[in-house]
């Protein structure tokens, strides 16, 4: 939906982007590249892959490219900037909504939640970093930036820290964080 709005990308498929640019691959192809690539990032935080996180990998990409086929090119700055703000809201609802599910999270959302674990951060400054760093990369590869980027860049970790206490599965404790998923406290 970022991409269809056409007013920047998000922190991670800036990324992307530049790196489609440098290479012969698709768009998707590169995004499920660089989720199995971010994979081996998991090993020094212990995250554990969950059927979740195969099918992120693989589903995502494929989606990814799907969707551009399907969606038709938005006009008009009012109708893009709907669809921009429903594309930032839906993805925090969907990470909350597949991580709380408890099958395991995605490539880049695992190394949100490892992070969290091991530094005792909340998911909402970790992403939130993971989201500038991985953006200011992007940037430099070439990629898209607009709007769209920072709002994302500095929402996506508050939105998926709230979503993910709606949408969290079974109760590891008295706060009720979802199995495998760091404590969801206030800081």
């Amino acid at each position: 939906m970022l991409i269809r709005a056409d007013l920047g990308l998000d922190p991670w498929d800036t990324f992307h982007q530049g790196l489609a640019s440098r290479l012969p691959l698709s768009f998707g192809t590169v995004v499920i590249a660089v989720g199995a690539l971010v994979l081996l990032a998991w090993i020094p935080l212990r995250q554990r892959p969950g059927v979740g996180t195969v099918a992120n990998v693989i589903v995502l990409g494929l989606a990814v490219d799907a969707t551009l086929w399907l969606l038709p090119a938005i006009e008009g700055y009012a109708a893009r900037s709907l669809v921009m703000t429903a594309g930032i809201v839906l993805n925090g609802v969907a990470t909350g909504m597949y991580i709380g599910a408890g099958l395991g999270p995605g490539p880049r959302d695992g190394l949100m939640t490892g992070l969290a674990a091991r530094t005792g951060g909340s998911l909402r400054l970790v992403r939130t970093v993971i989201e500038l760093t991985v953006l200011g990369v992007g940037w430099l590869l070439g990629g898209t930036i607009g709007i769209a980027t920072v709002l994302y860049a500095l929402s996506i970790g508050p939105l998926a820290q709230a979503f993910l206490r709606v949408f969290r599965i079974g109760t590891a404790d008295d706060t009720g964080d979802a199995p495998g998923v760091p404590a969801l406290s206030s800081r």
